[in-house]
């Protein structure tokens, strides 16, 4: 293997792609695949190979990059390449995937004889284009040399977990920052629905907390979106996001712990999806506090 190996990336929606061209900017070799082969064509403009199927574009690679919607998603995608798998293959799960399927991930790692590395980030689409995302890593010491490179390029920091993929602590670490995550992104739209139901100008609001602690970067970024109308293109979907809270709430479950708030907050992504706003940026379920799409 050179200095730069060659990436097999499977999954080019928002942040796959996005991390595909950082991959292939940074000097790696790679390819490309997507269920829906037309989303992945365009990074073929990038210098990307892109593949019709996961066998094609894992054959000779170095390193396999899985980015899908769920942890289905992906043992599904690596049982299509399973033909052109081979011993000694780092794999790099980058699906948001959640604590139970990692077990599965992991032991068809182990049946194939893959290097794995639960991987998760945490960032969305601008991040990822920036190349700026958190890569949230766990595996063996034996490998990270060849799976450093592309953390690098993909990533702004790399924090490591663990020695063992499939202990899921990176995939645990995630779920918990998504926690966090979701509950702002809800309590966002939930203010500037409140703010309009009462007649308060959101700015009033924004201008109360200014530089205190409860002012939040993230509280401005988001409420910027909804007032602005500028909910697409998505740098998290309202759908996806969905998923992740759904994942929250079954892992607290399963540990003996009620996680009212991420229930809820999947309630209202289903809401706001149902409504038509599943492909918009997630804080559109704001749109989840009006029994009309528009809010109005």
């Amino acid at each position: 293997m050179t200095d730069k190996p060659t990436v097999a990336v499977l999954g080019t929606g928002i942040m796959g792609a996005a991390m595909a061209r950082n991959l292939a900017r940074a000097g790696l070799g790679v390819r490309a695949w997507n269920r829906t082969r037309a989303k992945a064509e365009p990074l073929a403009a990038d210098g990307i190979r892109v593949t019709g199927t996961p066998a094609e574009a894992v054959e000779g690679a170095d390193v396999v990059l899985t980015m899908l919607y769920d942890g289905d998603s992906v043992l599904q995608a690596m049982r299509e390449a399973a033909p052109a798998l081979r011993a000694g293959l780092v794999w790099a799960q980058c699906t948001t995937a959640g604590t139970e399927l990692v077990g599965d991930l992991a032991a068809f790692a182990r049946e194939y004889g893959l290097v794995f590395y639960d991987a998760p980030v945490l960032g969305t689409r601008q991040p990822a284009e920036a190349g700026q995302l958190t890569v949230l890593a766990a595996g063996p010491e034996e490998g990270r040399e060849t799976v450093t490179p592309v953390f690098d390029a993909v990533g702004a920091r790399t924090v490591w977990t663990g020695a063992d993929g499939a202990a899921g602590s990176a995939s645990r670490l995630k779920l918990v920052a998504n926690s966090w995550v979701l509950a702002a992104t809800a309590a966002t739209g939930e203010v500037l629905a409140l703010s309009q139901a009462l007649g308060v100008d959101p700015r009033d609001f924004f201008d109360l907390i200014e530089g205190g602690p409860l002012d939040m970067g993230y509280l401005r970024a988001k409420s910027a979106l909804v007032l602005d109308g500028k909910l697409s293109p998505a740098s998290f979907a309202v759908a996806t996001a969905e998923k992740d809270a759904r994942l929250i709430v079954e892992a607290g479950e399963r540990n003996g712990v009620r996680l009212d708030v991420a229930a809820a907050t999947a309630e209202r992504l289903a809401r706001a999806a149902a409504q038509g706003h599943a492909d918009e940026d997630m804080v559109a379920a704001y749109f989840a506090s009006f029994d009309e799409k528009s809010g109005d």
